[in-house]
């Protein structure tokens, strides 16, 4: 944002240098990134005096050329060779002397130097209106007034403008920053903070009345949501032409280039004051004003001779026989103002930022009006800026006031009430700051104090301070007038040393992260903001418990994620596309979820594994990753985590096409398995994806009880080998809960070894090779008890599966 400091000036009367105003503006958070010189001509015509011509021969070897001496108020006269048609002598010229840089219409310069041209000397040169950026004329040299005195500087002559523009980086938050006026007002608040008394001048509109009420255009404003207020009134009787240089140079100083009187006054309130405007052709307006949205689909053309095809949503301004304009974005080609225009109706509204936001990015539209619109400008200087810009467009192009500002303003945009509790302050800020201080300063900024008590404030907030509703933003805006330089520092370096538990989310997180690291996992962080479309992949997953954005960025970012699942496979696809498609990942993050009660987030942690288990390696055969290793990286966490007396269930979830979940107390602690084809097809992956979902806050919930341990066993464990061969329907589940069934205290793992299925085996039959680990901690078992602990465990088998040994 570009702001004149001669135009600030007309709000802030001050002597200040532009170095002190862009120090105390960078301090109060409207950081100056550069201060720019601005010069109506540039150069300024430094180094350009008024000559007075004495005399005036004919150059001795040229017929076109003149030798002419020239008083530029020095001692003595200069020679100068001059090759215009229209120098004599006795005239009054502008004369550019030695060391003088000039500019081209290209802007390029070319410097003044003392030369011989066609034998004879030349001190200077006698400019013409283009070369001094005056003009376009070059049919001669300028004559200047007759009673000007030789030497006077041409910069004095023709008043030429210089300004110092500051460029402020501002920050989207400060809406209210986002003018002249704002800029000012924030500038009088950091000013008497630091003693500096000031008043802040606004433009009067005293003068403002009505001539005569001979052209009244009415206003129906069918969304007041959309429109909260709208302003208008007509003027007749004006003149289009070219700006006054007074009014062209204020915008040329900030980057704007000047178009006519109408649409420059328009763009000088908007950068003024902080309201956009906009002026119709009063002509070409068909019955009364209708603000309204359109029917989807309908065309409309822009100033910029675009055919646009308009929203449902967009809010238009329209006449009884189609749109105008799109509403706080840009104007319509044939309601623009020409320069055949004598009458026009002029607007000055508030809109809602979130629709205009949503519009500007649609039709891919930035204006300074949407810039503006779509942060939130100030509701109650909407009928005081139409005035302010009714009496400058009278100054500058003529014509009467003939109508009564039409306005409709059905509830009024109310002020914030924020409670503020000085204690808050003092532990924000870190230092205690007197509390008439703070009452002063908020003062300045425009905020109310409408009860004061031991403890605290009762605050009323502006309307167009949209940043400031809550306490702490309160806070933040009393730090930055009062200084954050004015912050003391202790001399004493301070730590504290927190006691926090092993369990602590954080400390969990770094050794498991750190364990699937060095399993070859590589961590991931992918965006909570995803596509509401995702929720249609599962049926597990609802649409109306997505949590939507009010005001997302794209379709793509519109809701907050139910599942750690589709984010991830977006890396996956990601990766594969670059040829990198063996991967292990795993992710930390939230879910969020839409209840009938309310709204609640929970934290998992998410493992995707595909493609080869290892790179491909000459000492190695290549080997695809399949469930059970995944479900190794599962038992391998649970195991670090301490976690035992798991069980099994069903997966829950629809989104494997094979899977189980594991159990805690009845409640799913991991549900894990082959991600389903369609899913993969809808992000492009065609290699097989296995997928883990931890739910984090039951692992934290069973891991906050006491450490846990087990002693090294003093007596050896004995293992013995059976091979069975059983229907190839008994699953090994169905063989371990058996086992376990049968010899609860002794039996302490069971293992299965190897799987056969083949010619040699009857139809309908496999064989399983299991290993029995057995163990008694407080004696050496005797091949006695190990004989009648495997006698028991071969008979169930025989009993309740059918099973015979090979």
């Amino acid at each position: 944002m570009k702001i004149s400091y001669n135009w600030l000036k007309q709000f802030i009367k001050t002597d200040w240098t532009s170095e002190q105003t862009s120090e105390l503006l960078t301090d109060l958070g409207l950081e100056v990134e550069v201060v720019e010189k601005y010069e109506s001509i540039k150069g300024g015509l430094a180094g350009v005096v008024v000559g007075h011509v004495l005399t005036c021969e004919k150059h001795p070897d040229a017929d076109r050329l003149k030798v002419t001496t020239v008083n530029i108020g020095l001692e003595a006269p200069v020679q100068i060779v001059c090759g215009a048609a229209n120098v004599a002598a006795g005239q009054k010229v502008p004369v550019a002397t030695i060391g003088t840089v000039l500019y081209d219409k290209d802007g390029a310069e070319f410097t003044i130097k003392k030369g011989k041209i066609r034998g004879q000397e030349s001190h200077g040169m006698i400019c013409a209106e283009d070369e001094l950026g005056l003009g376009t004329s070059h049919d001669g040299i300028m004559v200047l007034a007759e009673d000007l005195v030789p030497g006077t500087p041409a910069s004095e002559v023709f008043q030429i403008a210089n300004d110092e523009v500051f460029e402020i980086g501002l920050t989207p938050n400060r809406a209210d920053a986002m003018s002249h006026f704002g800029t000012a007002r924030d500038l009088r608040a950091g000013m008497l903070q630091r003693g500096v008394n000031i008043e802040l001048i606004t433009p009067s509109v005293s003068n403002f009345r009505v001539d005569m009420r001979t052209l009244k255009i009415d206003v129906n404003v069918e969304d007041n949501h959309l429109a909260p207020r709208y302003c208008g009134v007509t003027i007749s009787g004006i003149s289009v032409h070219e700006s006054p240089s007074w009014l062209q140079d204020r915008l040329k100083a900030i980057g704007l280039t000047p178009k006519n009187n109408i649409v420059d006054v328009t763009n000088y309130v908007l950068h003024e004051l902080g309201q956009p405007l906009h002026a119709f052709d009063a002509a070409k307006i068909n019955g009364k004003v209708i603000v309204k949205t359109v029917a989807e689909g309908t065309k409309f053309v822009t100033l910029d001779d675009v055919e646009r095809t308009l929203h449902k949503e967009d809010l238009m301004i329209c006449d009884e026989k189609g749109p105008l304009c799109i509403a706080g974005v840009f104007g319509g080609k044939k309601s623009g103002v020409s320069e055949g225009t004598t009458s026009i109706f002029l607007e000055s509204a508030y809109f809602d930022p979130v629709s205009i936001r949503k519009t500007a990015k649609r039709h891919q539209l930035s204006t300074d009006a949407s810039f503006r619109f779509e942060r939130g400008i100030d509701p109650t200087i909407t009928e005081y800026a139409l005035k302010r810009a009714a009496l400058l467009i009278q100054e500058v192009a003529g014509g009467k006031i003939t109508s009564d500002v039409v306005e409709v303003y059905p509830k009024k945009v109310e002020d914030f009430s924020v409670l503020l509790n000085f204690s808050h302050v003092s532990k924000i800020i870190g230092q205690e700051i007197p509390k008439d201080t703070i009452k002063k300063i908020l003062v300045s900024l425009d905020i109310k104090v409408n009860s004061v008590s031991d403890t605290g404030l009762g605050l009323t907030i502006p309307a167009y301070r949209v940043d400031v509703q809550r306490e702490i933003d309160v806070i933040e805006e009393i730090l930055r007038v009062y200084g954050y330089n004015n912050i003391n520092f202790s001399k004493k370096f301070n730590a504290t040393v927190a006691n926090s538990p092993r369990t602590e989310d954080y400390k969990v997180q770094n050794v498991i992260a750190s364990q699937l690291n060095s399993q070859g996992f590589h961590e991931m962080m992918a965006n909570s903001l995803t596509t509401a479309a995702y929720a249609k992949l599962s049926a597990s997953l609802k649409e109306e418990h997505n949590v939507s954005m009010l005001n997302p960025l794209s379709s793509d970012l519109a809701t907050l994620r139910q599942s750690l699942l589709f984010s991830g496979l977006e890396a996956v696809s990601y990766n594969i596309n670059r040829k990198n498609s063996d991967l292990k990942l795993f992710e930390f993050g939230k879910t969020y979820h839409k209840y009938l009660n309310g709204y609640e987030e929970h934290k998992h942690l998410s493992l995707l594994v595909s493609g080869n288990r290892n790179k491909e390696s000459w000492t190695s055969a290549q080997k695809t990753t399949d469930f059970f290793l995944l479900k190794g990286y599962v038992k391998a966490i649970l195991s670090r985590l301490g976690i035992e007396k798991i069980g099994n269930a069903p997966v829950q979830s629809d989104v494997y096409s094979e899977g189980t979940a594991i159990t805690y107390n009845n409640d799913i602690l991991v549900e894990m398995g082959v991600v389903k084809k369609p899913i993969l097809k809808h992000f492009g992956i065609k290699q097989d994806v296995y997928y883990a979902d931890f739910n984090w806050d039951l692992v934290l919930k069973i891991i906050t009880g006491k450490i846990k341990y087990t002693e090294i066993p003093k007596y050896p464990e004995v293992r013995r080998d059976l091979a069975l061969l059983i229907d190839e329907k008994t699953t090994y589940e169905s063989i371990f809960n058996l086992a376990k069934q049968t010899e609860k205290t002794l039996l302490k793992d069971i293992n299965l070894f190897d799987v056969y299925q083949g010619n040699k085996l009857p139809e309908g039959k496999k064989s399983y090779a299991l290993s029995f680990t057995i163990q008694d901690n407080t004696k050496t078992l005797t091949d006695a008890q190990i004989d009648k602990i495997m006698s028991k465990l071969q008979q169930t088998f025989e009993t309740e599966l059918g099973a015979t040994l090979r």
